[in-house]
């Protein structure tokens, strides 16, 4: 596949046309007002607690949308499913703040609306976890805005506000104008007054983000463009509180979605589309991006994994949503989730990771804190105390009774035919898109060297992912006993099916490791760091001394960014922050590690120091 092809076809199907043209006129210009951290917490959506006029008022001449999902519960990875319309799993870039590479002739999807003769402005977040290739935007910046444009060209146009950002909710001091008295706790928080104040809190910033909706509405109707645009409004996922935000429950992933089309461009709208109306159509953020090229006139190009759901494009409705969890800053975990009207479903497949791993960033965050508080002094009782604990393979839980996903239905013999049917589906999804993050992430870089993530997953060769996924699953399964499968995953040619073979043992704790000795030292040497990064963890939790010993030694090599990549060194550094006490003699080397390298990309420069900073902190001796 090559670039100038692709970008030839997308001439052909709405050819560029010169400013000023008549038929140039005939094509709607696209708006989008978005915003950071929030899930559908407005009053289009029934919530009492809102003050959300302008955001009211748009939905009341637009159509709000019930069920719609941002694929990833934290910023960039989301962001990144918006620019492609591709899941990130399936190009390797669903990682916080990854870097990865398109094949070429792959494109963002402004590209095409560029080569087609629109002028597109972003103002002016990016943050995408993939390279850009070649210029996506007329302008991206502070300033960017559709006034810029060549007169007469059609323009698509966004505004990001960050009112709503997790930062905000707990910037202090502020002066609260929701009553804390009035919110609803959701069940999985503690009803604390931090808690209550974090939530009223966004609640006011929710107030300050529709004021600046309100604000750009304005702007284009002074313009005299309203009858001429078409405006989406939609959150980039859940709200920025523990639980909510990174997490890839319907609490993390639902975000509203408002959409306006005027009368002129009412031919555009899907069937049954009227004004304040409300539709329950399943829709992805993998659909943003060939609904855009649908509205503008073009066909999505094929490696789009998105759908339409307007304009002369639109795909059949679909039958399920997909989320996806992975590396959250300097913490790795690996979970997928699908929801269908009714149903979610999650599979996690690193189940001796707690949910509340400690990320830095989440710490500072009020709520964050108080609970983990109250949980160690025991003073909740589940589901509050879930968070913290240990996450089970499967969870499936009913909105409709269970709104805030509390109530794990899997172990349900009532619920067996529902869990199998959101199981089956969720596997067939995997397969469908080659879901990349069956490997650690620095073999995800490695395997694919010369080429593309993308193109890695799409090698059967290279990346055997139903039979690396046969293992990973038997691995998160720690009830099931699979001593000869593992057994026979650690000795494997390939690295994949050695990491998952070892993460199996070590997820079912002292037994297994004591019943795989031999084969977790010898993996001690393994030439794969994830390999011996997992073995030593096993180890040196469960082994004796001299185990113990020799795993933290392969730890502290594997943790230096002198000798590692930094995706190698924040494994490592997890893995001894995971033996807690048993790391104490060597704090002092812990120390003593590099905590920047310049091979390690800016925006990953900080997870190895939280990292290490965190781990000195658990071994220091109080004062």
């Amino acid at each position: 596949m090559h670039r100038l092809p692709i970008l030839l076809l997308a001439a052909l199907c709405c050819p560029v046309l010169a400013p000023g043209s008549s038929a140039q006129a005939e094509r709607p210009n696209l708006l989008w007002l978005t915003s950071e951290d929030n899930g559908p917490h407005l009053g289009a959506y029934g919530d009492a607690c809102a003050d959300t006029p302008h955001l009211d008022r748009l939905a009341a001449e637009g159509q709000v949308y019930l069920h719609v999902w941002s694929n990833a519960p934290v910023c960039a990875p989301a962001r990144t499913a918006i620019i492609t319309g591709m899941y990130p799993t399936s190009t390797g870039s669903q990682h916080m703040r990854s870097r990865a590479r398109l094949p070429e002739g792959m494109v963002m999807f402004p590209q095409l609306l560029r080569e087609a003769g629109y002028y597109t402005a972003n103002n002016a977040k990016e943050d995408y976890n993939l390279e850009k290739p070649g210029r996506v935007w007329d302008d991206s910046s502070g300033t960017a805005h559709w006034r810029n444009r060549p007169q007469g060209a059609p323009f698509f146009a966004v505004f990001n506000f960050g009112e709503t950002h997790e930062s905000r909710i707990r910037k202090r001091p502020h002066e609260a104008v929701c009553d804390p008295a009035e919110v609803r706790v959701p069940a999985y928080h503690p009803d604390a007054p931090e808690v209550r104040r974090d939530w009223a809190q966004y609640y006011d910033q929710l107030a300050a983000m529709d004021r600046r909706v309100g604000e750009k509405l304005a702007e284009l109707e002074r313009d005299g463009l309203e009858r001429d645009t078409i405006v989406f409004y939609f959150g980039d996922h859940g709200p920025g509180l523990p639980r909510c935000k990174r997490w890839p429950y319907d609490s993390g992933l639902r975000v509203p979605l408002i959409v306006r089309l005027p009368e002129r461009w009412r031919h555009l709208a899907p069937e049954g589309w009227a004004p304040g109306g409300r539709s329950a159509r399943l829709v992805s953020f993998v659909d943003l991006a060939p609904t855009v090229l649908s509205l503008a006139g073009l066909e999505p190009p094929p490696w789009m994994q998105g759908g339409a759901f307007m304009g002369p494009r639109e795909a059949p409705p679909r039958d399920c949503l997909h989320g996806f969890r992975g590396r959250m800053d300097e913490r790795y975990d690996l979970v997928r989730s699908l929801r269908d009207e009714r149903w979610v479903y999650l599979r996690n497949y690193m189940p001796h990771r707690p949910y509340g791993q400690h990320l830095a960033y989440m710490f500072q965050t009020p709520t964050t804190r108080i609970w983990r508080e109250l949980y160690d002094a025991g003073r909740l009782e589940p589901p509050r105390t879930f968070f913290w604990e240990p996450k089970p393979a499967e969870e499936l839980y009913d909105l409709r009774s269970d709104p805030d996903e509390v109530v794990n239905l899997a172990a349900s013999p009532e619920h067996r035919g529902t869990l199998e049917r959101l199981r089956a589906a969720q596997r067939r999804h995997l397969i469908e898109v080659r879901d990349l993050g069956f490997l650690p992430e620095a073999q995800i870089h490695s395997r694919s060297a010369g080429s593309t993530p993308y193109e890695l997953g799409r090698d059967p060769e290279r990346y055997p992912l139903e039979v690396i996924l046969e293992v990973a699953e038997l691995a998160a399964s720690p009830g099931k006993p699979a001593g000869e499968e593992l057994a026979a995953a650690l000795v494997h040619a390939d690295g994949a099916m050695r990491y998952w073979g070892a993460v199996g043992i070590l997820a079912r704790g002292g037994p297994a490791v004591a019943a795989a000795r031999e084969e977790l030292l010898r993996l001690l040497e393994d030439p794969r760091a994830s390999v011996r990064i997992v073995a030593a963890e096993a180890l040196g939790l469960h082994g004796g001394q001299a185990e113990r010993a020799a795993a933290l030694e392969v730890l502290l090599s594997a943790a230096s960014l002198e000798t590692s990549d930094v995706f190698t060194a924040i494994l490592a550094l997890g893995a001894i922050d995971a033996l807690d006490h048993r790391a104490a003699g060597i704090a002092e080397r812990i120390e003593a590690l590099p905590t920047e390298h310049p091979k390690v990309p800016r925006r990953m420069a900080n997870y190895a120091p939280r990292l290490i900073d965190r781990i000195l902190e658990e071994l220091r001796p109080p004062r």
